[in-house]
C-alpha cells in the first residue's frame, strides 16, 4: 500500500510562486510513476504533470513552461509552480502507480492506483 500526503498549498498573488510536496511511503515507491492533477470547483479534473520512474516528465498544456516536477526517491515528489495565474486556483492532488517502466499519464486520473487528500492553491489577481 502506498500512502501519499500533499503539502505546501496556500494563497499567493498572481505572478508569485509556490512549491508543493508529496510525501510518499510504501513498498516499491521508486518504481512508481507519479503525477499531479488539479480540480477547481465546478470544473473537471485536469492533469498538471507527471514523472516516470526514469525521470522523464510530461506537462499539461496550461502549465508548460511555468511548472516543474521533480522527484527524490528518498523524499518524495515536488511541484514548483512559478508565474502563477488566478486560473491555477484549485485543489492539487498527488497520484502514483507502479508503472513498470511505462510512460506516465497526464490525461487519465483513473490510470493511477493511489492518490492523496489534496492541498489547496489559491491565486488572487
Amino acid at each position: 500500500q502506498v500512502r501519499l500526503v500533499e503539502s505546501g498549498g496556500g494563497s499567493v498573488q498572481a505572478g508569485g510562486s509556490l512549491r508543493l510536496s508529496c510525501a510518499a511511503s510504501g513498498y516499491g515507491y521508486s518504481r512508481f510513476c507519479m503525477g499531479w492533477f488539479r480540480q477547481a470547483p465546478g470544473k473537471e479534473r485536469e492533469g498538471v504533470g507527471c514523472i516516470d520512474n526514469f525521470g522523464s516528465t510530461d506537462y499539461g498544456d496550461s502549465v508548460k513552461g511555468r511548472f516543474t516536477i521533480s522527484r527524490d526517491n528518498a523524499k518524495g515528489l515536488s511541484l514548483q509552480m512559478d508565474s502563477l495565474k488566478p486560473e491555477d486556483t484549485a485543489m492539487y492532488y498527488c497520484l502514483a502507480k507502479d508503472c513498470g517502466g511505462a510512460a506516465c499519464s497526464t490525461s487519465n486520473w483513473g490510470w493511477y492506483h493511489y492518490w492523496g487528500q489534496g492541498t489547496q492553491v489559491t491565486v488572487s489577481s
